[in-house]
Protein backbone atom coordinates (compact mmCIF):
# COMPACT_ATOMS: atom_id res chain seq x y z
CA UNK A 1 0.00 0.00 0.00
CA UNK A 2 0.86 3.30 -0.73
CA UNK A 3 -0.44 6.49 0.39
CA UNK A 4 -1.42 9.18 -2.30
CA UNK A 5 -1.11 12.13 -0.32
CA UNK A 6 0.65 15.08 -2.94
CA UNK A 7 0.74 18.14 -0.75
CA UNK A 8 -0.68 20.23 2.08
CA UNK A 9 -2.58 23.91 1.07
CA UNK A 10 -3.21 26.62 3.71
CA UNK A 11 -7.13 27.30 4.01
CA UNK A 12 -6.94 30.73 5.32
CA UNK A 13 -3.68 32.19 2.58
CA UNK A 14 -3.35 29.43 0.08
CA UNK A 15 0.42 28.66 1.16
CA UNK A 16 1.09 25.43 -0.32
CA UNK A 17 3.91 22.70 1.38
CA UNK A 18 5.60 19.71 -0.07
CA UNK A 19 4.51 16.64 1.56
CA UNK A 20 8.18 16.06 2.62
CA UNK A 21 8.35 19.36 4.66
CA UNK A 22 7.74 18.37 8.40
CA UNK A 23 4.90 21.10 9.20
CA UNK A 24 1.69 20.99 11.40
CA UNK A 25 0.98 24.51 10.69
CA UNK A 26 0.97 27.52 8.30
CA UNK A 27 4.32 29.15 8.82
CA UNK A 28 2.44 32.43 7.97
CA UNK A 29 0.49 31.38 11.62
CA UNK A 30 -2.43 32.79 10.64
CA UNK A 31 -4.61 29.70 12.40
CA UNK A 32 -5.21 28.35 8.72
CA UNK A 33 -5.76 24.00 8.35
CA UNK A 34 -3.43 22.74 6.02
CA UNK A 35 -5.84 21.14 4.25
CA UNK A 36 -4.46 17.73 2.36
CA UNK A 37 -4.81 16.97 -1.43
CA UNK A 38 -4.30 13.24 -2.61
CA UNK A 39 -4.03 11.88 -6.23
CA UNK A 40 -7.06 10.25 -6.40
CA UNK A 41 -6.24 8.71 -9.97
CA UNK A 42 -3.58 6.28 -7.71
CA UNK A 43 -6.16 5.89 -5.28
CA UNK A 44 -9.12 4.69 -7.21
CA UNK A 45 -6.33 1.85 -8.84
CA UNK A 46 -6.00 0.81 -4.66
CA UNK A 47 -9.16 1.81 -3.53
CA UNK A 48 -11.85 -0.40 -5.46
CA UNK A 49 -15.22 -1.63 -3.37
CA UNK A 50 -13.31 -5.55 -4.29
CA UNK A 51 -10.19 -4.25 -2.91
CA UNK A 52 -11.41 -2.43 0.11
CA UNK A 53 -13.91 -5.52 1.43
CA UNK A 54 -10.93 -7.86 0.83
CA UNK A 55 -9.17 -5.98 3.92
CA UNK A 56 -9.28 -5.95 7.54
CA UNK A 57 -11.85 -3.08 8.84
CA UNK A 58 -10.50 -0.09 10.65
CA UNK A 59 -9.17 3.07 10.04
CA UNK A 60 -5.82 1.47 8.19
CA UNK A 61 -8.72 -0.02 5.55
CA UNK A 62 -8.38 3.21 3.39
CA UNK A 63 -4.37 3.62 4.02
CA UNK A 64 -4.32 5.24 0.47
CA UNK A 65 -6.47 8.26 1.33
CA UNK A 66 -4.70 8.96 4.86
CA UNK A 67 -1.28 11.28 5.22
CA UNK A 68 0.70 8.57 6.96
CA UNK A 69 3.50 7.47 3.76
CA UNK A 70 5.28 4.29 5.73
CA UNK A 71 3.00 1.72 7.17
CA UNK A 72 5.85 0.62 9.45
CA UNK A 73 4.88 4.03 11.14
CA UNK A 74 1.59 3.49 12.25
CA UNK A 75 0.40 3.34 15.82
CA UNK A 76 -3.01 1.33 16.14
CA UNK A 77 -5.40 -0.15 18.71
CA UNK A 78 -7.95 -1.31 16.24
CA UNK A 79 -9.94 1.56 16.08
CA UNK A 80 -12.69 2.45 13.84
CA UNK A 81 -15.06 -0.65 12.16
CA UNK A 82 -17.94 0.78 14.30
CA UNK A 83 -21.55 -0.46 13.99
CA UNK A 84 -23.87 0.87 11.92
CA UNK A 85 -27.35 0.08 14.38
CA UNK A 86 -30.63 -0.19 12.73
CA UNK A 87 -32.61 1.76 15.30
CA UNK A 88 -35.85 0.28 14.76
CA UNK A 89 -37.45 1.50 18.14
CA UNK A 90 -35.83 4.82 18.20
CA UNK A 91 -37.09 5.66 14.72
CA UNK A 92 -40.71 4.62 15.62
CA UNK A 93 -40.91 7.12 18.98
CA UNK A 94 -39.33 9.85 16.52
CA UNK A 95 -41.59 8.72 13.61
CA UNK A 96 -38.47 7.88 11.56
CA UNK A 97 -39.15 4.68 8.99
CA UNK A 98 -35.08 4.61 8.74
CA UNK A 99 -32.80 5.72 11.38
CA UNK A 100 -29.35 3.87 11.81
CA UNK A 101 -26.89 5.03 14.89
CA UNK A 102 -23.30 5.05 14.04
CA UNK A 103 -21.46 4.23 17.30
CA UNK A 104 -17.98 5.72 17.63
CA UNK A 105 -18.25 4.56 21.87
CA UNK A 106 -16.98 1.26 20.66
CA UNK A 107 -13.70 2.74 19.96
CA UNK A 108 -10.79 1.51 22.21
CA UNK A 109 -11.09 4.91 24.34
CA UNK A 110 -14.83 5.11 23.66
CA UNK A 111 -14.65 7.89 21.18
CA UNK A 112 -14.58 8.90 18.01
CA UNK A 113 -11.65 10.64 18.56
CA UNK A 114 -9.14 7.19 18.37
CA UNK A 115 -10.06 7.90 14.23
CA UNK A 116 -7.87 11.20 14.71
CA UNK A 117 -5.38 10.33 16.69
CA UNK A 118 -4.28 6.95 15.26
CA UNK A 119 -3.20 9.16 12.67
CA UNK A 120 -1.73 12.30 14.24
CA UNK A 121 -0.03 9.83 16.50
CA UNK A 122 1.07 7.45 13.74
CA UNK A 123 2.57 11.01 11.83
CA UNK A 124 4.32 11.70 14.72
CA UNK A 125 6.31 8.95 14.76
CA UNK A 126 6.99 9.33 11.12
CA UNK A 127 8.43 12.42 11.94
CA UNK A 128 10.51 10.89 14.91
CA UNK A 129 8.67 13.43 17.24
CA UNK A 130 9.08 12.21 20.60
CA UNK A 131 6.68 14.17 22.88
CA UNK A 132 3.03 15.37 21.70
CA UNK A 133 0.78 17.46 23.18
CA UNK A 134 -3.18 18.70 23.00
CA UNK A 135 -5.37 21.04 24.26
CA UNK A 136 -8.60 19.18 25.11
CA UNK A 137 -12.50 18.97 26.69
CA UNK A 138 -11.07 15.59 27.64
CA UNK A 139 -12.17 13.13 24.80
CA UNK A 140 -9.17 14.34 22.12
CA UNK A 141 -6.68 13.78 24.81
CA UNK A 142 -7.45 10.82 26.70
CA UNK A 143 -7.17 9.23 22.88
CA UNK A 144 -3.82 10.97 22.61
CA UNK A 145 -2.82 9.63 25.87
CA UNK A 146 -3.39 6.17 24.75
CA UNK A 147 -1.72 5.77 21.39
CA UNK A 148 1.47 7.57 23.00
CA UNK A 149 1.50 5.01 25.25
CA UNK A 150 1.09 2.44 22.84
CA UNK A 151 3.79 4.50 20.54
CA UNK A 152 6.51 5.07 23.85
CA UNK A 153 6.16 8.94 23.30
CA UNK A 154 5.73 11.65 26.05
CA UNK A 155 2.18 13.35 26.03
CA UNK A 156 1.26 16.45 28.17
CA UNK A 157 -2.09 17.20 28.04
CA UNK A 158 -4.17 20.59 28.73
CA UNK A 159 -7.91 20.16 29.66
CA UNK A 160 -9.85 22.50 31.14
CA UNK A 161 -10.62 22.96 34.51
CA UNK A 162 -14.27 21.59 34.48
CA UNK A 163 -12.71 18.19 32.82
CA UNK A 164 -15.06 15.27 34.04
CA UNK A 165 -13.22 12.89 36.45
CA UNK A 166 -13.80 10.04 34.30
CA UNK A 167 -12.05 11.79 31.52
CA UNK A 168 -9.05 12.81 34.11
CA UNK A 169 -8.57 9.19 35.32
CA UNK A 170 -8.81 7.60 31.96
CA UNK A 171 -5.67 10.22 31.42
CA UNK A 172 -3.82 9.82 34.35
CA UNK A 173 -4.00 6.07 33.75
CA UNK A 174 -2.84 5.89 30.08
CA UNK A 175 0.50 8.15 31.69
CA UNK A 176 -0.38 11.30 30.44
CA UNK A 177 1.02 14.77 32.26
CA UNK A 178 -2.10 16.01 32.78
CA UNK A 179 -2.80 19.77 33.23
CA UNK A 180 -5.39 21.92 33.91
CA UNK A 181 -5.89 25.17 33.04
CA UNK A 182 -8.14 27.85 34.67
CA UNK A 183 -10.99 29.46 32.57
CA UNK A 184 -10.41 32.40 31.12
CA UNK A 185 -13.05 35.70 31.27
CA UNK A 186 -12.97 36.12 27.81
CA UNK A 187 -13.56 34.12 24.32
CA UNK A 188 -9.79 33.28 24.03
CA UNK A 189 -9.91 29.55 24.80
CA UNK A 190 -6.84 28.70 27.76
CA UNK A 191 -6.07 25.22 26.78
CA UNK A 192 -5.15 26.42 23.07
CA UNK A 193 -3.23 29.24 24.51
CA UNK A 194 -0.94 27.06 26.92
CA UNK A 195 -0.81 24.70 23.56
CA UNK A 196 0.85 27.35 21.40
CA UNK A 197 3.03 28.55 24.19
CA UNK A 198 4.79 25.25 24.98
CA UNK A 199 5.03 24.55 21.13
CA UNK A 200 6.66 27.77 20.80
CA UNK A 201 8.91 27.45 23.46
CA UNK A 202 10.06 23.49 23.09
CA UNK A 203 8.95 22.13 19.70
CA UNK A 204 6.77 19.88 20.98
CA UNK A 205 4.94 17.88 18.33
CA UNK A 206 1.12 19.40 18.96
CA UNK A 207 -1.80 16.90 18.09
CA UNK A 208 -5.30 18.21 19.35
CA UNK A 209 -8.20 17.74 17.76
CA UNK A 210 -8.15 20.78 15.39
CA UNK A 211 -6.97 21.21 12.29
CA UNK A 212 -5.18 24.26 12.77
CA UNK A 213 -2.59 22.83 14.79
CA UNK A 214 -2.43 19.75 13.60
CA UNK A 215 -3.37 18.66 9.76
CA UNK A 216 -2.85 15.42 9.63
CA UNK A 217 -5.19 13.94 12.37
CA UNK A 218 -8.44 15.27 10.81
CA UNK A 219 -8.11 12.90 7.91
CA UNK A 220 -8.87 9.77 10.23
CA UNK A 221 -12.48 11.32 11.44
CA UNK A 222 -13.04 11.13 7.44
CA UNK A 223 -12.76 6.80 7.73
CA UNK A 224 -16.57 7.43 9.02
CA UNK A 225 -17.86 7.96 5.78
CA UNK A 226 -16.28 5.49 4.63
CA UNK A 227 -17.68 2.84 6.67
CA UNK A 228 -21.28 4.24 6.66
CA UNK A 229 -21.19 3.71 2.61
CA UNK A 230 -19.94 0.75 2.92
CA UNK A 231 -22.05 -0.63 5.79
CA UNK A 232 -25.40 0.63 3.58
CA UNK A 233 -24.13 -1.73 0.97
CA UNK A 234 -22.26 1.42 -1.09
CA UNK A 235 -25.40 3.61 -0.94
CA UNK A 236 -25.60 7.12 0.85
CA UNK A 237 -28.29 8.09 3.50
CA UNK A 238 -30.15 11.18 3.16
CA UNK A 239 -29.08 12.64 6.16
CA UNK A 240 -25.95 12.31 8.55
CA UNK A 241 -26.71 14.40 11.87
CA UNK A 242 -23.08 15.13 13.85
CA UNK A 243 -22.84 17.12 17.16
CA UNK A 244 -20.18 19.65 16.47
CA UNK A 245 -17.43 20.92 19.09
CA UNK A 246 -14.63 22.48 16.98
CA UNK A 247 -16.22 21.73 13.55
CA UNK A 248 -13.73 19.10 12.54
CA UNK A 249 -15.53 15.74 12.65
CA UNK A 250 -18.03 16.91 10.81
CA UNK A 251 -15.84 19.13 8.37
CA UNK A 252 -13.99 15.06 8.04
CA UNK A 253 -17.04 13.71 7.44
CA UNK A 254 -17.85 15.71 4.70
CA UNK A 255 -14.16 14.99 2.58
CA UNK A 256 -14.92 11.39 3.40
CA UNK A 257 -18.28 11.62 1.27
CA UNK A 258 -16.58 13.63 -1.15
CA UNK A 259 -13.85 11.57 -1.44
CA UNK A 260 -16.11 8.15 -1.62
CA UNK A 261 -18.33 9.69 -4.62
CA UNK A 262 -14.66 10.67 -6.33
CA UNK A 263 -13.54 7.07 -6.29
CA UNK A 264 -16.96 5.91 -7.56
CA UNK A 265 -17.73 3.87 -4.67
CA UNK A 266 -21.61 6.03 -4.67
CA UNK A 267 -22.92 8.49 -6.84
CA UNK A 268 -24.34 11.32 -4.91
CA UNK A 269 -23.94 12.57 -1.07
CA UNK A 270 -25.50 13.31 1.88
CA UNK A 271 -27.57 16.24 3.41
CA UNK A 272 -25.20 16.80 6.31
CA UNK A 273 -27.16 18.35 9.72
CA UNK A 274 -24.65 20.00 12.63
CA UNK A 275 -25.84 19.93 15.82
CA UNK A 276 -24.34 22.36 18.65
CA UNK A 277 -25.25 22.59 22.41
CA UNK A 278 -27.53 26.84 22.56
CA UNK A 279 -25.07 27.48 25.12
CA UNK A 280 -22.03 27.52 23.00
CA UNK A 281 -23.21 27.42 19.53
CA UNK A 282 -20.77 29.75 17.40
CA UNK A 283 -21.40 27.54 14.46
CA UNK A 284 -25.20 27.35 14.24
CA UNK A 285 -25.38 31.26 14.72
CA UNK A 286 -22.30 31.67 12.12
CA UNK A 287 -24.41 29.37 9.36
CA UNK A 288 -27.93 30.86 10.67
CA UNK A 289 -26.65 34.46 9.92
CA UNK A 290 -24.56 34.07 6.80
CA UNK A 291 -20.94 34.91 8.68
CA UNK A 292 -18.04 34.46 6.70
CA UNK A 293 -16.65 30.81 7.41
CA UNK A 294 -13.27 31.92 8.25
CA UNK A 295 -14.21 34.80 10.34
CA UNK A 296 -17.00 32.94 12.90
CA UNK A 297 -17.45 35.01 15.77
CA UNK A 298 -16.29 33.07 18.98
CA UNK A 299 -18.93 32.21 21.47
CA UNK A 300 -17.94 34.29 25.40
CA UNK A 301 -18.29 31.79 28.40
CA UNK A 302 -19.88 29.22 26.90
CA UNK A 303 -22.10 26.77 29.39
CA UNK A 304 -23.38 23.76 28.86
CA UNK A 305 -23.99 20.09 30.05
CA UNK A 306 -22.11 18.57 26.97
CA UNK A 307 -18.71 19.04 28.14
CA UNK A 308 -16.97 17.75 24.41
CA UNK A 309 -18.80 20.49 22.31
CA UNK A 310 -17.70 23.08 24.71
CA UNK A 311 -15.59 25.00 21.95
CA UNK A 312 -15.64 28.63 22.22
CA UNK A 313 -13.23 28.89 19.07
CA UNK A 314 -14.46 26.49 16.70
CA UNK A 315 -11.27 25.75 15.61
CA UNK A 316 -12.42 23.69 12.06
CA UNK A 317 -15.70 25.95 11.86
CA UNK A 318 -14.98 27.07 8.58
CA UNK A 319 -14.98 23.25 7.13
CA UNK A 320 -18.20 22.67 9.44
CA UNK A 321 -19.78 25.44 7.33
CA UNK A 322 -18.83 24.90 4.20
CA UNK A 323 -19.56 20.95 4.72
CA UNK A 324 -23.66 21.94 5.80
CA UNK A 325 -23.65 24.96 2.88
CA UNK A 326 -22.22 22.23 -0.22
CA UNK A 327 -24.48 19.55 1.45
CA UNK A 328 -27.77 21.25 1.51
CA UNK A 329 -28.28 20.54 4.55
CA UNK A 330 -28.70 22.81 8.29
CA UNK A 331 -27.16 23.59 11.53
CA UNK A 332 -28.91 24.02 14.81
CA UNK A 333 -28.66 24.22 18.40
CA UNK A 334 -30.84 22.22 21.31
CA UNK A 335 -30.74 22.91 24.85
CA UNK A 336 -29.44 20.83 27.81
CA UNK A 337 -32.74 19.69 28.62
CA UNK A 338 -33.59 18.18 25.28
CA UNK A 339 -29.83 16.72 25.05
CA UNK A 340 -30.58 15.27 28.31
CA UNK A 341 -33.77 13.49 27.19
CA UNK A 342 -32.24 12.31 24.13
CA UNK A 343 -29.64 10.71 26.22
CA UNK A 344 -31.95 8.96 28.42
CA UNK A 345 -34.01 7.59 25.18
CA UNK A 346 -31.12 6.73 23.29
CA UNK A 347 -30.24 4.23 25.73
CA UNK A 348 -33.87 2.94 27.00
CA UNK A 349 -34.96 2.57 23.11
CA UNK A 350 -31.81 1.40 21.87
CA UNK A 351 -29.70 0.29 24.60
CA UNK A 352 -26.38 2.65 23.84
CA UNK A 353 -25.32 4.71 26.61
CA UNK A 354 -24.03 7.95 25.31
CA UNK A 355 -21.82 10.56 26.80
CA UNK A 356 -24.12 14.17 26.68
CA UNK A 357 -21.75 15.82 23.44
CA UNK A 358 -22.40 12.16 21.91
CA UNK A 359 -25.99 12.50 22.55
CA UNK A 360 -26.90 15.78 21.50
CA UNK A 361 -26.74 14.67 17.47
CA UNK A 362 -30.02 12.33 18.74
CA UNK A 363 -31.24 15.41 20.10
CA UNK A 364 -30.74 17.27 17.03
CA UNK A 365 -33.30 14.47 15.35
CA UNK A 366 -35.68 15.15 16.94
CA UNK A 367 -36.07 18.99 16.97
CA UNK A 368 -35.05 18.50 13.24
CA UNK A 369 -38.30 15.97 12.73
CA UNK A 370 -40.72 18.26 14.68
CA UNK A 371 -39.69 21.13 12.70
CA UNK A 372 -40.46 19.07 9.48
CA UNK A 373 -36.71 19.92 7.86
CA UNK A 374 -36.58 15.73 8.26
CA UNK A 375 -39.11 14.42 6.50
CA UNK A 376 -40.47 10.61 7.73
CA UNK A 377 -39.58 8.65 4.90
CA UNK A 378 -36.27 10.21 4.69
CA UNK A 379 -33.17 7.83 5.94
CA UNK A 380 -31.07 9.04 8.47
CA UNK A 381 -27.86 8.50 10.38
CA UNK A 382 -27.21 9.50 13.41
CA UNK A 383 -23.73 9.46 14.35
CA UNK A 384 -23.16 9.21 18.02
CA UNK A 385 -19.39 10.30 19.01
CA UNK A 386 -18.65 9.42 22.63
CA UNK A 387 -19.45 6.99 25.73
CA UNK A 388 -21.80 7.51 28.72
CA UNK A 389 -18.90 6.56 30.22
CA UNK A 390 -17.29 9.50 29.86
CA UNK A 391 -19.54 11.60 32.28
CA UNK A 392 -20.67 9.74 34.50
CA UNK A 393 -21.55 11.97 37.24
CA UNK A 394 -23.93 14.15 34.95
CA UNK A 395 -25.91 11.01 34.73
CA UNK A 396 -26.01 9.99 37.94
CA UNK A 397 -28.02 13.76 38.88
CA UNK A 398 -30.55 12.74 36.71
CA UNK A 399 -31.61 9.44 38.70
CA UNK A 400 -32.30 8.62 42.60
CA UNK A 401 -29.85 6.52 43.94
CA UNK A 402 -30.51 2.89 44.12
CA UNK A 403 -32.37 1.73 47.43
CA UNK A 404 -30.79 -0.50 49.73
CA UNK A 405 -32.22 -3.60 51.21
CA UNK A 406 -31.08 -6.54 53.10
CA UNK A 407 -31.41 -9.98 51.00
CA UNK A 408 -34.91 -11.14 52.21
CA UNK A 409 -37.47 -11.72 49.83
CA UNK A 410 -40.34 -9.60 51.87
CA UNK A 411 -38.23 -5.98 51.56
CA UNK A 412 -38.06 -7.46 47.61
CA UNK A 413 -41.62 -7.61 47.24
CA UNK A 414 -41.70 -3.96 49.63
CA UNK A 415 -39.81 -1.96 47.78
CA UNK A 416 -41.25 -3.38 44.16
CA UNK A 417 -44.37 -2.94 44.93
CA UNK A 418 -43.76 0.54 45.79
CA UNK A 419 -42.15 1.56 42.30
CA UNK A 420 -45.64 0.30 41.10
Amino acid sequence: MESSITHLVCSRCGTSYGVDEKVTTCHNEDDGRLDIFYDYEIAKEALTKEKVQGRQGGVWRYFELLPVQNQHHIVTLSEGNTPLLRCEKLGHELGLGELYVKDETRNPTASFKDRAMTVGVSKAVEFKADTVVSASTGNAAASLSAFSAKAGLTCYAFVHEGASSGKLAQLACTGAQVVRIRNLETAEDPVVKMLKLVVAKYGWYPCPSFGPFNPYQFEGAKTIAFEIVEQLDWNIPDWVVIPIGGGGVLGANWRGFVEAEILGMVSGKPKIAGIQADGCAPVVRAFKEGQDPLSIEPWANPRTVAGGLKDPIPWDGDAAIKAMRDSGGVAEAVSDSEILEAQRLLARKEGVFAEPSGAASIAGVMKLVKAGVIEPDESVVVEVTGSGLKDPSTVAQMFPEPRLISARIEEFEALNAARQ
